[in-house]
C-alpha cells in the first residue's frame, strides 16, 4: 500500500495506521512500533516491494495484542514520526 500512495508526504504514516486498524480488527494485535528499529524499517520498506518477507517478520516480533493502551497507541504515533525525522514534538507534552 505504501507504494500505491499517491503522496510522498504523510504516507508512512498513514500506512502504519491503517495497518495497525486492519491488524485490531482481524487478529486482535497491532504493532508496538516502538520495538521496531528505525533503520531496521527502512531498509525492510525499501526491500519490501522486491521480497516483503522481510519486513512481515520484523513486524511480525513487533505485534502486541495490549490494543487498547493509550499509551502503546501514542508512543507508536512518536515512532512513525521519527522514522520519518521528525523529533521536535513527543506524545509527552500533550500531557
Amino acid at each position: 500500500m505504501n507504494v500505491a500512495h499517491p503522496f510522498r508526504e504523510g504516507n508512512g504514516r498513514s500506512t502504519r495506521i491503517w495497518l495497525d486498524l486492519i491488524l485490531k480488527k482481524e487478529i486482535g494485535k497491532v504493532v508496538d512500533w516502538n520495538n521496531v528499529d528505525k533503520e531496521d524499517y527502512l531498509l525492510a520498506m525499501e526491500r519490501s516491494p522486491i521480497k516483503d518477507i522481510e519486513i512481515k517478520e520484523l513486524l511480525r516480533k513487533a505485534l502486541t495484542s495490549n490494543i487498547n493502551n493509550r499509551e502503546v497507541y501514542m508512543k507508536g504515533i512518536d515512532a512513525s514520526y521519527h522514522y520519518e525525522g521528525y523529533n521536535i514534538f513527543k506524545s509527552d507534552n500533550l500531557k
